[in-house]
């Protein structure tokens, strides 16, 4: 073998090595974990500020890697195609493509880029110092490359937006959250936590208020003592107060002013004027953003806002409460009356109440039922069938079956529900005609 043949083959295998340093630095950068590389360079760790500055510039740094590897790859190529027309003739360009082709995808491309997934955090700390002089020395061919491709990117007919097809950071985390929930890495009640509080900005306040059917309210004009007894059967510290109609609301009462003037009063009820110490009411659109409306209860120091549609009527009322249950899950203590609105029946059905939300139910059984149309079960069930069905009706849609067990009026009260895994079952059990 001579000198030159040598020279060359020490070349092709640098060159190959180069090229696996390339892909393997794109891949461990790319793949390293950003709030692990941001909580090391918080505790003073260089390499890791080094990678965040290199990924805070994505388009230079793979700009720089397809230079470099793009280069040593034709590099490669071209020697060995050379060294094979010296060595076995003209058709030496065939074998030396052969041959080339599975050295750069084995060695260059699969084994690098495999290990970097593997130990894509240790990878990225070694090779950022390197990247980051490569990124430096290919910086004029890169600017020039770049103006290029701008160049013939304003020749298109339409402009890219780049939020449009950027993944979002909230989805990002949510598919990391599920992912780590799948993999058994977060608990299912953590991870519901942690969906709930990335829910908040999709949902809307009438979403999750308290229907106006289902609120506690006291009527102004009743006497002192009726209202003291109502207060007291009731289980909450804050009622809304009306006049001449249920929708007049004119005032909040909270427990704490009504104890506060009854022991001004001496403990005389009947001089007690309750709107005297009532609170004002605070309405806000049921269009409201359950973020937005978390973020006024703390501006405001508040708990409990009525929520009014668009003619300014009165729907319902939600509290701070409500918002809170969203991320953690149904609070309750120790004067809340306990209603077993979902209940798991021995057969595996499931009976409910008809206004029992879709999101807790699906919360509660781990179900994905759509709550786009509607908000309640009994909602769901009448958008899907296009009418108020009769106790009997039975439905099936979305892989469940459901049956009206009761109805009141025109209002769903009670229905049995069977998931896709005991309708199945039930259709296996039944006999085949003969």
């Amino acid at each position: 073998m001579s000198l030159v043949t040598a020279l060359i083959l020490v070349a092709i295998v640098l060159l190959i090595a180069l090229s696996a340093f390339f892909n393997g630095s794109e891949t461990a950068l790319t793949a390293a974990s950003r709030a692990r590389m941001h909580a090391l360079e918080q505790e003073g760790n260089a390499k890791a500020a080094i990678v965040n500055r290199l990924l805070s510039r994505p388009e230079k740094m793979i700009g720089t890697i397809l230079i470099g590897n793009t280069l040593v790859d034709v590099l490669a190529s071209a020697l060995a195609s050379g060294l094979a027309v010296l060595l076995i003739g003209e058709v030496g360009v065939v074998y030396a493509t052969g041959v080339m082709t599975l050295l750069i995808v084995i060695f260059a491309a699969v084994l690098p880029k495999t290990y970097a997934l593997a130990y894509s955090d240790r990878m990225a700390l070694f090779v950022a110092p390197i990247m980051r002089v490569m990124t430096t020395v290919l910086n004029p061919i890169n600017i020039a490359i770049e103006y290029v491709v701008r160049f013939f990117l304003k020749l298109t007919p339409t402009t890219v937006d780049d939020e449009a097809n950027i993944l979002a950071a909230h989805e990002e985390i949510r598919g990391t959250i599920e992912l780590q929930k799948i993999e058994g890495s977060v608990a299912r009640h953590d991870a519901e936590m942690l969906g709930g509080v990335l829910d908040l900005r999709d949902l809307h306040v009438s979403d999750i208020m308290v229907h106006r059917t289902k609120m506690a309210t006291i009527d102004a004009d009743d006497p002192p003592q009726e209202i003291i007894d109502e207060l007291l059967r009731s289980q909450y510290t804050r009622v809304p107060i009306w006049r001449d109609e249920a929708e007049n609301i004119i005032g909040i009462l909270h427990t704490k002013d009504l104890l506060t003037a009854l022991v001004r009063s001496g403990g005389d009820i009947s001089n007690l004027d309750i709107m005297s110490f009532a609170g004002e009411p605070w309405f806000v659109p049921d269009t409201t953003p359950l973020k937005d409306q978390l973020n006024q209860f703390l501006k405001r120091k508040a708990q409990m806002a009525l929520v009014v549609d668009e003619y300014g009527e009165v729907q319902g009322l939600i509290t701070l409460e409500d918002i809170l249950e969203e991320i953690v899950g149904q609070i309750a203590d120790e004067h809340d009356t306990q209603e077993a609105a979902i209940r798991v029946q021995a057969d595996g059905t499931v009976n409910v109440d008809g206004t029992v939300t879709v999101r807790d139910l699906n919360r509660h059984m781990g179900w994905d039922l759509p709550d786009e149309e509607a908000t309640t079960v009994a909602g769901l069930v009448i958008h899907e069938a296009q009418t108020i069905p009769e106790p009997g009706q039975v439905f099936t849609f979305y892989g469940h079956r459901f049956e009206i067990l009761r109805k009141t009026r025109n209002k769903i009260t009670a229905l049995r529900i069977s998931p896709a895994s005991i309708i199945s079952a039930r259709e296996a059990r039944r006999p085949e005609p003969s």
